[in-house]
C-alpha cells in the first residue's frame, strides 16, 4: 500500500492523498473512519458526512472490533451470553461467573482478505478467579495493518512503514450477590499509523499513547421453569473506552476515542440433559457526538462542533442529541442478535456448538449489515471456535472474514463451590 504525501501543504495539518487501499483501511477496515493523520482548519468540512449521512468518526476504532469467534458467530453479541474467557472484551463483570478457576484464549482474524493479504487482528485474553467472589482478567489486542509506503508527488519513496495498533487491559470483577457482579477495567492504548513523519523538517504526525476505563455489570438469574424446561435469564451492560480525546497530529484538534454503551440480554433454555439453546440480543450506542449539519461551505448550520466538547459533554451528547432529532439518534443504534446451540455429554460437559447471528447498522450511519455463522468444539481443557461473516450488502469489504479462537480452561469448580453451575 502506498501513501502519497503532497509537498505543498497547509502548515496547520498534513494533507494526505490516500490510495484506494488506505481509503478502505480508514473508512471500513476499522469499522469507522479514522479522522486520522491530521485535521483541517475549523472552516473546512467535517469528514465522513453530508446532509443525511453523518457517520460518527472516532480515533482508534479498532478497540470495538469483535475479537473472538464465539461472539462473532452470533452476530457480535456478548454482553449477557454464558460467561467465558473472552468476557474481557464484552463484559468483564462475567469473569467471576465462569465455571472454571482460570483459563486463556488466543483469537486470530485475517482482515479485509478480499483486498489485502497482510492485515490481521490478534487477541490474547485470560482470567483467574481469586475466590468465589473475585476474579481478575486481562487481554492484549494487536492490529497488524500490513506494510505501507510513503511517497512524494513524483512517486519517489520517502519511507516504508508498518503501522500497528495495540491495546492492553486489566479487569477486576466482583460478585455483589450470587446473581449480580460488577467490574472495572483499565486500558492502555497505542496507535502508530505513520510514526514521526517529517515534512519540511517538521514532525507532522505522531503515535497515540493514551488510556481508558470500562465499567460493567452482569446479572444471571437462578433456574426458572419455562414450559417444564430449566431456563435462565441474564442481562448486563458495559460502558467501554471512557478516556481522553487524542490526536495523530501536532495541532490541537483532538478526536474522541470510541466510547461505547453496550446493553444486552440472553435467554437460555435447557431442552434436556444433552441440549440447550441461548438467544441473545445486544444494543450498541457510541457515546460520541453526532457530526453537525453543514452547508456547502463547510459551515455548521445545526449542532455543535464536536472538537469544542469535553469528554463528558461528548458522552452526554452522544447519548441524547443529534442534529436530525430523535429519529437520527435512533439510527445510531447498532443491533446484534444471535442464537447458540450446545450439545453436552451425560456428565454435563459441553462438546459441540452451532451459532447463527445478524448485525444491523443503519445505512446512514455506516451500513454494516451481515449474517454470521459459527461452530465450536470442546474437549477436556481445550476448545476451538470458528466464525464466518456473510454480508447483506454486495461487495462488502468484510465479506469472507474468518475468525478463529483457541480456548484453554483449567480447574473446573465443584458443584458445591459453584452455585451457578447447572
Amino acid at each position: 500500500m502506498r501513501i502519497f504525501v503532497k509537498q505543498n501543504f497547509n502548515p496547520s495539518f498534513m494533507e494526505l492523498k490516500l490510495s484506494r487501499w488506505i481509503k478502505l483501511w480508514i473508512g471500513l477496515l476499522c469499522i469507522s473512519s479514522y479522522q486520522a493523520l491530521g485535521q483541517p482548519s475549523q472552516s473546512a468540512s467535517f469528514l465522513g458526512q453530508d446532509t443525511t449521512r453523518r457517520v460518527i468518526n472516532t480515533s482508534v476504532p479498532f478497540l470495538n472490533i469483535s475479537p473472538d469467534a464465539r461472539a462473532a458467530g452470533m452476530g457480535d453479541v456478548g454482553v449477557a451470553t454464558a460467561p467465558d474467557v473472552n468476557a474481557t472484551h464484552w463484559n468483564p463483570a462475567k469473569l467471576v461467573f465462569i465455571p472454571n478457576r482460570s483459563g486463556f484464549a488466543l483469537s486470530y482474524s485475517p482482515w479485509l482478505r478480499q483486498f489485502v493479504n497482510d492485515m490481521s487482528i490478534s487477541y490474547l485474553s485470560g482470567f483467574y478467579q481469586i475466590d468465589n467472589k473475585q476474579a481478575i482478567g486481562g487481554s492484549l489486542r494487536y492490529f497488524n495493518l500490513g506494510n505501507i509506503q510513503f511517497t512524494d508527488g513524483s512517486g519517489n519513496l520517502i519511507r516504508d512503514f508498518m503501522p500497528r495498533e495495540v491495546a492492553f487491559d486489566a479487569s477486576y470483577s466482583r460478585k455483589l450477590s450470587d446473581k449480580l457482579s460488577l467490574a472495572v477495567t483499565a486500558r492502555y492504548i497505542h496507535s502508530n499509523l505513520s510514526a514521526d513523519l517529517l515534512i519540511g523538517n517538521q514532525v507532522e504526525t505522531r503515535p497515540i499513547n493514551s488510556g481508558s476505563v470500562d465499567i460493567s455489570m452482569f446479572y444471571q438469574s437462578n433456574d426458572i421453569d419455562f414450559f417444564g424446561m430449566r431456563s435462565k435469564i441474564a442481562w448486563g451492560f458495559n460502558i467501554s473506552n471512557i478516556g481522553p480525546k487524542v490526536s495523530y497530529s501536532n495541532n490541537r484538534n483532538n478526536d474522541f476515542i470510541p466510547t461505547n454503551l453496550r446493553l444486552g440480554g440472553a435467554f437460555t433454555v435447557k431442552i434436556d440433559e444433552f441440549n440447550r439453546f441461548t438467544w441473545a440480543l445486544d444494543l450498541n450506542k457510541l457515546l460520541v457526538p453526532t457530526p453537525p449539519q453543514i452547508n456547502s461551505q463547510g459551515q455548521i448550520i445545526r449542532g455543535d462542533d464536536p472538537r469544542n466538547l469535553t469528554v463528558i459533554q461528548g458522552m452526554w451528547a452522544g447519548l441524547t442529541y443529534a442534529p436530525g432529532g430523535f429519529s437520527e439518534k435512533m439510527q445510531e443504534l447498532m443491533i446484534a442478535t444471535g442464537l447458540e446451540y450446545w450439545y453436552s455429554d451425560k456428565f454435563g460437559s459441553d462438546l459441540f456448538s452451532a451459532r447463527l447471528g445478524y448485525f444491523h447498522e443503519d445505512r446512514n450511519k455506516g451500513n454494516r449489515r451481515y449474517f454470521s455463522v459459527g461452530l465450536g468444539f470442546r474437549y477436556n481443557v481445550f476448545g476451538l471456535d470458528v466464525a464466518y461473516i456473510i454480508p447483506v450488502v454486495q461487495n462488502n469489504p468484510l465479506a469472507e472474514t474468518l475468525r478463529f479462537s483457541l480456548i484453554f480452561n483449567f480447574k473446573e469448580k465443584s458443584a458445591a463451590n459453584n452455585p451457578d453451575q447447572d
